[in-house]
Formats: structure tokens, sequence, C-alpha cells
């Protein structure tokens, strides 16, 4: 197969994993917005961010050991640091685009603020993405993905792609 075609390949199973995760993850963001908001006076932006908070913390666990369990884990402090990071600005970009909406607009009722909340997590799941996959959970360098099996005749190893 050619490299390139290998290449998107990893790529789609990379998005699609990517997008298990999220998919689970908004699921447990709108969950927990809609409970919070259903059970306290909390404001909406303020139910939005705890329910955000959740979701991260349920995303690192699925993005850690399912989407990206194959990624350099040498440098877990890095990547818990980053990903908090990354995951802050998320945040704001998703809380953002509700608090323009509620406050902004007036949009408040509690199907307007769910239209807004989803469409927040979309702008923030853009940046995510990109973010995540680019400084969080980085691939490892092509050098150490390659195994070296076998030998020659002459005693010499020879390097083998392994699958």
């Amino acid at each position: 197969m050619e490299r390139g075609s290998s290449g998107l390949r990893r790529f789609v199973r990379e998005v699609a994993r990517f997008g298990a995760v999220g998919g689970a993850g908004t699921l447990v963001n709108l969950g927990v917005f809609n409970l919070v908001r259903h059970w306290t006076d909390l404001p909406v932006v303020r139910a939005s961010v705890i329910a955000t908070m959740v979701a991260i913390v349920f995303n690192y666990i699925g993005f850690r050991y399912f989407a990206y369990r194959d990624r350099d884990r040498s440098g877990r402090t890095r990547e818990m640091t980053l990903f908090v990071l990354f995951s802050a600005v998320g945040l704001v970009i998703e809380n953002g685009v509700l608090y323009a909406a509620t406050y902004g607009f007036g949009w408040d009722t509690p199907l307007q603020s769910n239209i807004f909340k989803f469409a927040g997590i979309g702008v923030a799941t853009l940046f995510r993405f990109w973010s995540y996959r680019t400084w969080v959970f980085r691939a490892l360098p092509a050098a150490r993905e390659k195994k070296t099996v076998g030998a020659a005749a002459d005693g010499s190893r020879t390097a083998q792609r392994v699958p």
C-alpha cells in the first residue's frame, strides 16, 4: 500500500477515535449541564463551566487510554500540563459562545442554552483536536516506531517493519 494512503488511513482512524471519545464527552457535558441547571439555581454559564470541567476529566481518560493510547507516554507531567492548558482555552471558547448568546443576545431558554452550549462545544472541538494531536498527545518519532527483527545470514541485524 502507498505511504500516503496508509497515512490517510491512520488519520481517519485517529479522527474516528477522537470523535468517539469526544461524542461520549459531549453527552457527559450536556448531561451534567442539564442536571446542574435543573437541580441548582446557578447561572447558565457557571453551570456550563462545571459541566465542561467534568467532561474534561472524562475526556482525558478517554484520549489517553483509547484515542491516543499509541502515542508517546514519556512526559506525563508535560502531557497533563498541556492538556489542562489547552482544555482551559477550549473551556473559554465553548463557554464564550454560550455567554455571548445568553448575555449578549438574551437567548436563555433551556432549548436556546442547549443549542448554544452544543455550538460552543463544536467550535471548541476544532481547537482541541488540533491542539491535542499537535502538542499534547504527540506521535512517536518514526525511528522509535520501527522495530528491528530477524538476522541476516552474515549475523547482522536486518530492519523490517513490524505491524
